[in-house]
């Protein structure tokens, strides 16, 4: 392990086999604490969002998103100092590079940069190194398909790598966080937040495809920004007792969960299937990987970790949480280990909203026909919204990977309609 000084430590492997990551505490968000004078000022739609990515922070600086006095800046992070100007030449070719067959040796000459040494210090300079080391490495291992992945990341790319990964409380490896939340960028710095002024910050091969599938799903987590509002307001309803409030932000809710559908809709690009699914199983529980990967600097135990996937999204687990759904014993589990592939901060703010009061609780013990119907509504959009991503699942992805994830999203889909208040 590298810790921030640049000290090499040795990885403890027991703590990273099957997927673990060791991740730094992360900021409270103090939902649901009523004890103070000053709960209601950590309870601001202001203060839970600083709780939360940039990325979705942004998202939320639109016409119709009333945060007052937003932090962060408009723009994302594209390009590196100029000292990592050799991750970034290799990252802007890669499509080039992989279908030539000739990203391995260009990785192979690159110098091993220390992001510590080199003050790499900017949470949003850091998760683009992220970006940018996590798309190289997918690339360094599966160039020559299935059949030719390597043993061993080498040590100028897998120490950067874990070194930026410690400091992110980030696994070394593609995640959704990356992927999507970090991939974006404006074509016109002052334009909206729409599909036609984005584009991808770094791409693999099939780039129009790939930019599809990584823009709808953008503007999915972009349609469910006023629902993580909403569960503020409503957890903040509940502790208020203020039935009218609540009533509006479950409204508020349920109109967003049906935004992310729509917004989901416009995924119509087949071709993004092999990548895709490759993406997602990466080396854990993969047959093409059994062992892992060694990280070459950092650990002479192959270490194993899950690929990108929908489930290290923050905001389906915090509507989860917010309406008490409860999947079975094996899908919870993996949900679980999911969350370990976060930013902290949102990781932190899902757990926050599962120590709140039980919505439904509250619900059920107002005898508020209201309310129970306007929970209800929103239990019905997360079910709608899960259906919909299964006919999107099974109708992109390779068929045999494709019924085996969609037994599983079935299985979620259906312990969601469970969580409807019966009359």
């Amino acid at each position: 392990m590298f810790c921030k000084g640049g000290r090499r430590q040795r990885v403890a492997p027991a703590q990273h086999r099957g997927g673990g990551c060791v991740v730094p505490s992360a900021r409270p968000c103090f939902l649901h604490s009523p004890t103070s004078s000053s709960a209601d000022a950590r309870l601001s739609p202001g203060h839970i969002f600083s709780c939360l990515s940039p990325e979705l922070l942004r998202s939320c600086m639109l016409p119709g998103c009333a945060l007052t006095a937003p932090p962060s800046p408009l723009s994302t992070k594209t390009e590196l100092p100029a000292p990592y100007g050799p991750w970034m030449e290799i990252a802007h070719d890669l499509p080039r590079l992989i279908t030539s067959h000739r990203l391995r040796s260009h990785v192979h000459q690159v110098p091993e940069l220390s992001f510590p040494a080199l003050e790499l210090s900017q949470t949003r300079e850091l998760h683009l190194a992220h970006l940018v080391l996590s798309f190289i490495t997918m690339g360094y291992l599966w160039q020559e398909g299935e059949e030719g992945t390597v043993k061993v990341l080498p040590q100028n790319l897998a120490v950067p790598f874990w070194e930026v990964s410690q400091a992110l409380g980030l696994p070394p490896i593609l995640s959704h966080a990356d992927f999507v939340l970090a991939n974006w960028r404006r074509k016109n710095p002052n334009g909206p937040l729409e599909i036609e002024n984005l584009d991808t910050i770094i791409s693999l091969p099939g780039a129009e495809s790939l930019r599809g599938f990584i823009l709808v799903t953008l503007l999915v987590e972009k349609a469910a920004v006023p629902g993580i509002k909403a569960i503020v307001q409503a957890i903040r309803a509940i502790l208020q007792l203020d039935h009218e409030t609540l009533h509006e932000a479950l409204q508020e809710l349920a109109e967003a969960i049906g935004d992310m559908t729509k917004a989901l809709a416009r995924m119509v690009s087949p071709s993004t299937h092999d990548l895709v699914m490759r993406l997602d199983v990466v080396w854990k529980d993969n047959p093409a990987m059994p062992g892992g990967l060694v990280y070459e600097g950092v650990s002479d135990e192959p270490l194993a970790y899950s690929g990108g996937s929908a489930a290290q999204s923050t905001v389906l687990h915090a509507f989860d949480e917010l309406l008490g759904i409860r999947h079975s014993e094996e899908s919870t589990a993996f949900l679980h280990r999911m969350r370990h592939y976060m930013p902290p901060p949102h990781r932190a703010f899902v757990e926050e909203i599962h120590r709140a009061p039980s919505l439904r609780q509250h619900v059920l013990s107002s005898g508020d026909a209201r309310l129970r119907t306007a929970f209800n509504r929103c239990v019905s959009a997360l079910a709608d919204f899960r259906s919909y991503h299964i006919t999107i699942v099974t109708k992109y992805i390779a068929v045999a990977a494709a019924k085996a994830k969609a037994g599983f999203l079935k299985s979620v889909r259906d312990t969601t309609r469970e969580g409807l208040i019966r009359a």
